[in-house]
């Protein structure tokens, strides 16, 4: 999609010059001073492999969230749009997760008045309910329209987005003993699932014969495209590569369980832990 807007250039948006935001540059970097803090300070080391992929989701975001992907998602097409969605909830958050060791969180999530407040958000049930109401909610047309008009509140959204998908991937990515993820079935069903709802969102946007988000509609045209096309185009690229993840994580599983032959009530605790929690 970006390639074909890279043939279809107009005079207000900037291929090669970033423009950078600084709440997001302010926010990234403090994510990344926190995490070498806080191996300071506990005096251990992540693995290469942990920094390697915390680091890459830090790096992710900030591509998301500023140059291009930003000003296409805000100014031009929804498509683009769904894009940055899908990175900033199916690619970042994995990342981050898989990138801090648990030994890291511990100190945090195991304070009394904390431990509970996670364990409870941390359930796959809760974790699945979570993502997908904050994901459908924003995607009705007076919240994402409301989000598109008041950048505060698109702020809000993406924050919500990220923090709601962190619970969603952490059944799956936990690196503490003390907020289990699933056993390997459970992980199975639990990513089945998972492909389920946004497709509904997904069909829900493409079944549409009118432009739900009137933003897009008076948007300089960046890819031959029509706004009911465009908008079409996200819900195509939400429905397929989004539910499409979670059925490879599935199978993914699957393999893994079959080659371990684990027993179907033990943890899958090893799998994303680079180093000893």
């Amino acid at each position: 999609m970006l390639c074909l807007a890279l043939l279809h250039p107009i005079a207000n948006l900037s291929w090669w010059r970033w423009s950078v935001h600084p709440s997001t540059a302010i926010g990234i970097s403090a994510l990344g001073a926190l995490y070498i803090w806080a191996s300071k300070v506990l005096q251990r080391e992540p693995s290469a492999a942990q920094r390697s992929f915390f680091f890459s989701g830090l790096l992710l975001m900030f591509a998301s969230l500023n140059g291009p992907i930003h000003d296409l998602s805000d100014d031009y097409l929804f498509s683009a749009h769904m894009v940055q969605h899908l990175l900033l909830t199916l690619a970042v958050p994995p990342l981050l997760l898989a990138g801090t060791p648990g030994w890291m969180l511990r100190p945090v999530l195991s304070r009394r008045r904390i431990a509970p407040v996670a364990r409870f958000f941390t359930r796959a049930p809760i974790a699945f309910v979570a993502f997908n109401l904050v994901i459908a909610v924003w995607h009705l047309p007076a919240f994402y329209n409301a989000a598109m008009a008041h950048h505060s509140l698109h702020i809000l959204e993406h924050l919500m987005f990220m923090a709601a998908a962190v619970l969603m991937w952490w059944p799956l990515l936990s690196q503490l003993p003390e907020f289990p993820r699933l056993a390997y079935p459970g992980q199975m069903l639990y990513s089945f699932l998972m492909s389920i709802p946004m497709s509904i969102v997904a069909i829900y946007i493409a079944m549409a014969d009118h432009v739900l988000y009137p933003a897009y509609s008076a948007a300089p045209r960046v890819l031959p495209l029509s706004p009911l096309e465009d908008q079409l185009l996200g819900a195509l690229i939400m429905w397929i590569p989004g539910g499409l993840i979670f059925i490879v994580i599935m199978t993914v599983v699957f393999f893994k369980w079959n080659a371990r032959g684990e027993d179907s009530t033990a943890g899958a605790q090893v799998d994303w832990k680079p180093t000893t929690a």
